[in-house]
């Protein structure tokens, strides 16, 4: 009996481990289509047309200026890009209860950035107990948020932005609201803006890990993105549950 119980849990283990070896493979897949599909042609684009300017400058000066002021704010944006993608690569170091002071941070560097600009209000609200996410979970949760709240700072020209995060028994539920512009409903149909990423993205992190995602918006009515994922799945099995299995096991 001890045997077969020691056997059943190798196998266990082992199925785990490919598990999250699977899924390290498919998060390094993802990271470099990312990196092709918007910050290297986002780099190229800037190039291009900075060679652009150089056949204007002699005869039309002017142009080529304007042209030039447009391609160094392209450059710029890049730049963010460039950033914002090692953020993402670097918050697997997000321990299992700080999901909301993360996405606050980065909610203060995004408002940090628009001081000029007038940036929105910031809120993160946090329902219900608060649990250790699995890590794997734990990362693409943030990651989605990360994508949700960039894209309300960056595009959405809203006055207020609110995450909500709920530890539910039956599942976590993460929710990202702005009052900004919109999307356009033709946009939501199609799944994604062309030439960007970011629904796709999210959406494909969301069936990676067990989740749904849904959005809901109008134009000049703001923008409700909705993920949810399965407590069994969401949450980390807790020590005491752990020792639970082995008395019963008599070990």
């Amino acid at each position: 009996m001890l045997v077969s119980f020691f056997q059943l849990r190798l196998r266990q283990v082992a199925r785990q481990f490919n598990l999250r070896l699977e899924a390290r493979v498919a998060e390094r897949t993802r990271i470099a289509r990312d990196l092709h599909d918007t910050l290297l042609q986002s780099f190229q684009g800037t190039l291009l047309k900075f060679h652009a300017v150089t056949y204007l400058i002699p005869d039309r000066p002017a142009e080529a200026q304007n042209a030039l002021e447009s391609v160094i704010d392209q450059a710029r944006q890049a730049i963010t890009e460039g950033r914002d993608a090692l953020q993402g690569l670097r918050s697997s170091t997000l321990a299992g209860n700080e999901l909301a002071r993360a996405i606050r941070v980065l909610g203060d560097e995004l408002t940090n950035r628009q001081k000029e600009n007038h940036s929105p209000d910031f809120r993160v609200q946090v329902e219900g107990t608060v649990r250790d996410l699995a890590p794997i979970i734990r990362d693409d949760v943030y990651r989605i948020a990360g994508e949700a709240v960039r894209n309300a700072f960056v595009h959405a020209q809203a006055t207020e932005i609110e995450v909500e995060i709920r530890y539910d028994e039956r599942q976590l539920r993460l929710r990202i609201r702005d009052n900004g512009e919109g999307i356009d409903p033709k946009i939501l149909q199609a799944g994604a803006r062309d030439g960007h990423y970011g629904l796709p993205g999210m959406h494909e992190r969301a069936k990676v890990v067990g989740g749904k995602i849904a959005v809901w918006s109008e134009l000049d009515s703001g923008t409700e993105m909705e993920l949810t994922i399965p407590a069994a799945i969401a949450y980390a099995k807790s020590t005491v549950a752990r020792r639970s299995i082995f008395r019963r096991a008599g070990i």
